[in-house]
């Protein structure tokens, strides 16, 4: 039995639609407190203390890092005739962004991230060149936080302008095509001790113009009457007009509005009905091109002329399909559509009325990540990855429809030792759901192999293959990966996410129940050598079903995770989320969060699995203090033997530009507790790790 720390605790109970919801642990929402700070020292000493006496943790961690140590690239991007791209030499904390004149000339520094902080922790998290490719305003976030400082350099000879700007959150930046300024959004400044705690409102468009102070820049947008809404911009290729994308939290469905550059007329409200997802993709003069779920649950290509934009005009130029249309980009006058066919990408080029031109062939099944390239370029790039495969650049022609590896990482390891299969079974209620199980080949079924089942479901967003060293790693010591899509994600569109929101979230709980169930029933593991891991809404997943079946687990991970559903719209972003969620002030939800809320269904007297909850103290995004109330709450709780942990990183936030050395500290301590809790077999596993050294 591991001696916890004593939590600051307090009689406190809330009423809520009438009923009596205690709260004890709530003084830990205190995070700036002096109790808050011994309590957190104190539960590190005992993490660390226990992770560092699993005998494997550093061999874990020295393999981790073996194989994280590739050269990585981000996608190169052209403006104003010079080619910018990210590059990291493989253990790098920071990516480092690079230019050059052409492909083939030898790239230039122009701006390297880790020399601004001594442990990598400043991260440069926004960039945009102006379209002559002489300035780039770029975005830092200091310590993982969401939070943003905003300044520009010339490329040429790498000085910084004097140009600041503060308070930028959830921004990009887009470059009017004179260069003489970008337009970007920003909150208002946060009130003393509130920057990491209190509720973002009041999102606000701004122009600022070069040489000039941010008091200066100029209001472009805002709505005191809707302060939920946010705004996101994109200059059209011509030059000619800004594209604003208005969002309301995480709600599918937005707004668009947009602004015509060469006149000095106001803001005009394209569609602001709100009643569909619309996403612009590029324009002919005044046509203007978007994906949308309208009347298309799977989505379809639309064109609106913006001179008569009546809804009886509009064009469907790409019909919806049996497959989720994921993304649409347009390059050389054609339409590049990225599909998900069962979680698995394919990818069509179409013509401007919408006719295939041809099929683009992947190199298996895998995830096409993006693309980058211009309108009238007739090459453009993107990168596919899967589960045993790095993300790989290709070059591809549009013209001629030829494909070239572009970049190609070399990591140390062959990815045919590995095989992926895709299975599909039945949920709770008969729903069928496809599961992807990773692993090394030769491995036989026999109940004993440590599995590892991970998940998310939710806010729409798809689960599809994408490369891990730390999976790698874990499959190399004989685990099994397996990754569930859940309802309440996007593999399936429309239909599918809606199955897995607010009074129905308990599908996707029920979807992932189903799951380590099957993976048992199908001998691929047991209860005993089975751990499930999720983050932020997927830390939701496993405290949920941790709290619903403790018995099926042999080992938890929880990741940043939203705990405390009864409070969680009362922090930084979190109001955001009722969309998928919903929100304690409908009677309803309240009565549904009440069933599942991690935090408020810790029951006394209960052996829980074994847990590692992950956090950090810079966590702007989700609240660190769900994690601390629920590991306090469980370290009460547990009746059992098993470890309750909670590892609080320190200078990191919701995973936003983390460093290097932190991400494999992380992922190694996590698979260090795995080994442990579930009683690998630790000579079997130091023998694969070494096998990997050789």
């Amino acid at each position: 039995m591991t001696k916890y720390p004593e939590s600051p605790r307090t009689d406190r109970d809330d009423i809520i639609h009438g009923v009596q919801v205690p709260d004890p642990c709530r003084p830990l929402e205190e995070i700036e407190s002096e109790q808050t700070a011994k309590w957190i020292e104190a539960e590190n000493e005992v993490t660390f203390d226990y992770l560092r006496q699993i005998p494997l943790r550093d061999k874990i961690r020295q393999r981790i890092s073996e194989l994280w140590d590739y050269e990585k690239y981000d996608l190169p991007f052209k403006r104003g005739g010079r080619y910018f791209f990210r590059r990291n030499d493989g253990l790098q904390n920071q990516s480092v962004l690079y230019w050059a004149e052409s492909l083939e000339a030898e790239p230039k520094v122009l701006l390297d991230p880790n020399t601004l902080s001594e442990d990598g922790t400043v991260a440069l998290t926004g960039g945009a060149v102006s379209e002559d490719g002489k300035l780039l305003a770029y975005g830092l976030s200091a310590s993982g936080s969401d939070w943003q400082e905003w300044r520009v350099r010339e490329v040429e000879s790498g000085a910084d302008l004097e140009d600041h700007l503060k308070w930028v959150k959830f921004s990009s930046a887009s470059w009017t095509h004179d260069g003489q300024g970008f337009f970007y959004s920003r909150y208002p400044e946060p009130q003393e001790g509130l920057a990491y705690k209190g509720a973002n409102y009041h999102h606000k468009l701004y122009y600022h113009c070069i040489g000039t102070p941010q008091s200066a820049d100029d209001l472009v947008y805002e709505r005191p009457d809707h302060k939920q809404w946010g705004f996101d911009t994109r200059v059209t290729e011509d030059g000619r007009y800004l594209v604003i994308s208005v969002w309301k939290g995480t709600h599918r469905e937005n707004g668009i509005f947009y602004k015509d550059l060469a006149e000095e007329g106001e803001v005009i409200e394209l569609l602001n009905e709100f009643d569909a997802n619309y996403t612009f993709i590029g324009n002919d003069g005044p046509l203007l091109y978007f994906t949308t779920d309208l009347d298309a649950p799977l989505g379809r290509v639309i064109a609106i002329d913006i001179t008569d934009p009546d809804r009886s005009r509009w064009k469907e130029i790409i019909s919806e399909s049996s497959d989720v249309l994921q993304s649409v980009s347009l390059f050389y006058d054609m339409f590049v559509a990225s599909y998900l066919h069962d979680a698995s990408s394919c990818l069509k080029i179409l013509d401007k009325l919408g006719r295939v031109v041809r099929q683009v062939p992947l190199p298996g099944i895998g995830t096409v990540m993006e693309f980058e390239g211009r309108q009238k370029d007739r090459e453009t790039f993107y990168l596919f990855t899967g589960f045993t495969r790095p993300g790989t650049i290709y070059r591809y022609d549009m013209e001629t429809g030829e494909t070239a590896v572009f970049r190609e990482p070399q990591v140390g390891h062959s990815p045919d030792e590995y095989v992926t299969e895709q299975v599909f079974y039945r949920s709770k209620d008969g729903t069928r759901v496809p599961m992807f199980i990773s692993y090394r080949r030769g491995l036989k079924r026999d109940r004993h192999s440590p599995t590892f089942l991970y998940g998310y479901g939710g806010f729409n967003a798809a689960l599809t293959p994408a490369f891990s060293v730390g999976n790698l790693v874990w499959m190399e010591m004989g685990g099994i990966y397996a990754q569930t899509n859940l309802r309440g994600g996007g593999e399936y569109g429309k239909p599918w996410h809606e199955a897995g929101v607010k009074l129905k979230k308990q599908n996707v709980f029920d979807d992932f129940i189903a799951a380590a169930e099957w993976l048992i029933e199908n001998n691929y593991t047991s209860t005993p050598r089975l751990a499930i891991g999720g983050g932020s809404n997927g830390g939701l997943l496993i405290g949920a079903c941790m709290t619903q079946r403790p018995d099926l687990f042999g080992g938890c991970v929880l990741v940043n995770g939203v705990l405390d559903m009864l409070r969680f719209h009362k922090f930084t972003i979190g109001w955001a989320w009722t969309s998928d969620y919903g929100t304690a002030e409908n009677l309803d939800e309240f009565n549904a969060f009440l069933a599942y809320s991690p935090y408020h269904n810790v029951r006394p007297g209960v052996a829980y699995p074994a847990t590692l909850i992950c956090t950090a103290d810079h966590d702007d995004r989700v609240f660190p203090a769900h994690s601390f109330k629920f590991a306090a709450a469980l370290q009460a709780a547990q009746a059992g033997n098993a470890p309750v942990l909670i590892r609080i990183e320190t200078k990191a936030g919701h995973g936003f530009g983390k460093p290097t050395a932190k991400i494999i500290e992380e992922i190694a301590d996590r698979w260090a507790f795995l080994v442990c809790v579930l009683e690998i077999d630790v000579d079997r596993v130091q023998a694969v790790v070494e096998e990997g050294e050789d």
